[in-house]
């Protein structure tokens, strides 16, 4: 049987990149998958070649479907063993050839994790996905930057979601979804009721709807210029808020757009000095204008008597 990736991609309910994606993966790991294009084209598999399922266990076949996870993100999860274990009982199923390639596992590893991240604190991946998987409420004590003291809430998870390194339990609080970074939940147990979750909601949909709205939130875009010395450290500060302009690059500066909640957050803009000019908009200017006015009387020297 002949499929196109748009119906794999609708019967499976995920994006056609995923499928691309998964498809490359099969191949990489000697699966006899082919893919032709035009209007009699489609994805097909060699006739009489496949996967043995039943040389997986249970716990093998569901990690497998962990797609998109580097090693150190499955670690976490107490999830590479397994995943491990299942790759390498689908590459045992292979012939060898004479000129094998080597495995791209082998030769290309991912680490998705920002450079120099602290060493996270407070809940782990691994202690709560069990909990996850239970399908149970959950009362978790939250440690909001914006708070002065933890809050305590009952949350409907849908699930963990890892973004730029960053692990996330994804939940609904009072029906409203929500998106807690795991390091910053300090306690949590698990409530005797079943989640209520809301219908047709997937944690897929409800963390790119968050995500989405995460971005079209952060409505001050400022466009500034980076000395090379400090991009690092820029990068490592703002993380997602910055976005680089690839046609924008000089041996002295690097040209983006960084993105803030309010007007009056560009003052973590400060601490870099003259190495970050800011370019507009004009009332992002003018109000670091204003700090560094004020900042300047702050400091300046007393009247001497």
């Amino acid at each position: 049987m002949r499929l196109t990736t748009q119906e794999l991609a609708s019967a499976l309910g995920v994006s056609l990149r995923t499928i691309t994606r998964d498809l490359n993966w099969l191949r990489d790991a000697g699966l006899p998958v082919t893919a032709h294009r035009g209007r009699l084209g489609g994805v097909t598999m060699l006739p009489g070649s496949g996967l043995d399922l039943t040389r997986l266990t249970p716990g093998e076949r569901d990690h497998l479907s962990l797609t998109g996870l580097d090693e150190k993100q499955r670690a976490e999860l107490d999830a590479s063993v397994e995943s491990r274990r299942a790759l390498s009982k689908i590459v045992a199923t292979q012939p060898r050839r004479v000129h094998e390639l080597l495995p791209l596992t082998d030769v290309v590893h991912v680490d998705s994790r920002p450079w120099r991240q602290a060493r996270a604190s407070g809940t782990t991946p691994a202690s709560l996905i069990g909990a996850v998987r239970r399908g149970r409420r959950l009362r978790i004590e939250y440690d909001s930057p914006r708070e002065s003291c933890p809050r305590d809430l009952v949350v409907d998870p849908y699930g963990l979601f890892v973004k730029a390194g960053i692990w996330y339990l994804v939940a609904d609080c009072a029906r409203v979804p929500r998106m807690y970074r795991l390091e910053r939940i300090t306690t949590w147990k698990e409530v005797d009721q079943p989640r209520r979750i809301r219908e047709s909601q997937t944690l897929a949909t409800v963390a790119a709807a968050l995500i989405a709205q995460w971005e079209h939130n952060h409505a001050i875009e400022v466009s500034a210029t980076i000395d090379q010395t400090q991009i690092e450290r820029a990068q490592r500060i703002f993380g997602l808020r910055l976005v680089w302009d690839d046609h924008e690059e000089s041996a002295t500066g690097r040209k983006v757009t960084i993105r803030f909640l309010h007007l009056e957050d560009v003052r973590a803009l400060l601490p870099f000095g003259s190495a970050i000019t800011v370019h507009g908009p004009t009332e992002a200017r003018a109000h670091l204008r204003d700090l560094a006015t004020n900042l300047a009387h702050h400091y300046a020297p007393s009247p001497t008597s």
